[in-house]
């Protein structure tokens, strides 16, 4: 049995007036933090945590282009919007997928 641990991947959901971020660019975590506009990062980081330790928000937002998948055991989505005033209307879509690593893997 191997040490459960998740993939997490940032994809610019949203957004087609921002100067720093364009609609479909997908980073992963932690690599690619710092390629993020640091408004961006610092509304999805408490996200991002509560993500990588298997939780999520509760609300799913049925039939609007923000539904989410919850599935513990799969994939988990969430979106956050960027807070910045202008009407550049960048949203973030987070992924959580969850893998498998082995621990100890060698010869007996």
């Amino acid at each position: 049995m191997g040490e459960i641990s998740y993939d997490i991947e940032v994809e610019i959901f949203k957004g087609n007036r921002c100067d720093h971020h364009r609609v479909g660019e997908t980073y992963t975590y932690p690599e690619d933090m710092g390629k993020l506009c640091p408004w961006l990062l610092d509304s999805i980081n408490s996200m991002v945590r509560v993500l990588q330790f298997g939780g999520s928000l509760p609300w799913t937002y049925k039939e609007s282009e923000y539904e989410k998948k919850i599935d513990p055991e799969g994939i988990t989505t969430e979106y956050i919007r960027c807070p910045d005033p202008t009407d550049a209307g960048v949203v973030a879509k987070i992924t959580r997928k969850k893998r498998v690593t082995p621990k100890n893997v060698g010869w007996a």
